[in-house]
């Protein structure tokens, strides 16, 4: 099974998604049926749905779409992760295609936020009910991760994008010593994912985007890699196939025995999808 790992859907509307520049070629609506139609271009199978508002709203629109495009296996949805009756929120909130659940913490100012007891007790509610966490934060919050997961303790975290490196700016330290900390939990899978957003958007190269490959294949294995589109986004920079392609050439190249891995094994792993959790 090939599978999109990470993709969003929305109805765009500007004063909910500020963060989408007016006339983008994002700034519009993605609904199941776009998806549906880049996923059969591309030859894939599958596709987990990946939160891009911070509502339980979007966890619910994520999961009637999944209701409706068999395709979608799975939902990483927002909950309030400080809430203080995290735990019967999560309860309240039980449904079968909810694998997991984000917090955008790339936008928040504090350095040390996801160090703060509130979260760290929200995460932790989410990994003992088996479920998978992911982490959305930027190169430059990558320092404090190692210290958040050892608070949280064991349980299935996501690296999203590569904890966005600066690819347009040739940035490699200290992204590259923090990811490979990251990478010594056997706990953390690492997606590979909305990477050519973090390069050139008009002139970025295969080049550009391998050496920041080759390096998370260094840190986490082929074993722990997920292939995921962050399609609308990535049309910022790129077409859906080239996206596709960019890491599918990658990949048999440097690692062609883990290419159905990468493209679907790993991320059916990380969400424990098709097994009790």
């Amino acid at each position: 099974m090939r599978i999109d790992a990470h993709h969003h859907l929305w109805r765009y509307d500007p004063s909910v998604f500020g963060w989408i520049a007016s006339g983008s070629a994002i700034a519009r609506d993605f609904a199941t049926e776009d998806l549906r139609s880049a996923l059969d271009d591309a030859a894939l199978d599958a596709a987990i749905a990946v939160q891009a508002r911070q509502s339980p709203e979007e966890t619910r629109f994520l999961l009637n779409a999944a209701r409706q495009e068999p395709a979608i296996i799975g939902v990483v949805g927002w909950i309030d992760l400080r809430a203080p009756n995290i735990t019967a929120l999560l309860d309240e909130h039980t449904d079968p295609l909810v694998v997991g659940y984000r917090h955008v913490v790339q936008d928040e100012d504090e350095s040390d936020f996801l160090l703060a007891g509130t979260f760290i007790n929200g995460v932790r509610a989410v990994v003992e009910q088996g479920l998978t966490y992911d982490l959305l934060v930027n190169h430059g919050q990558l320092e404090t991760v190692p210290q958040f997961l050892d608070r949280v303790g064991e349980g299935r975290f996501v690296l999203d994008h590569a904890a966005k490196p600066d690819i347009a700016g040739q940035g490699w330290q200290p992204w590259a010593d923090r990811i490979s900390a990251v990478g010594e939990r056997r706990d953390v899978w690492c997606k590979v994912s909305g990477l050519v957003t973090e390069a050139d958007h008009t002139a970025w190269t295969p080049d550009d985007v391998e050496r920041y490959l080759d390096h998370v294949l260094a840190v986490f294995g082929p074993e722990r890699l997920i292939w995921g589109s962050d399609w609308p986004v990535c049309l910022l920079a790129a077409s859906y196939d080239r996206v596709v392609d960019l890491v599918a050439d990658w990949v048999a190249r440097c690692c062609p025995d883990a290419e159905a891995a990468i493209f679907g094994g790993n991320a059916l792993r990380a969400y424990a999808i098709g097994r009790a959790r």
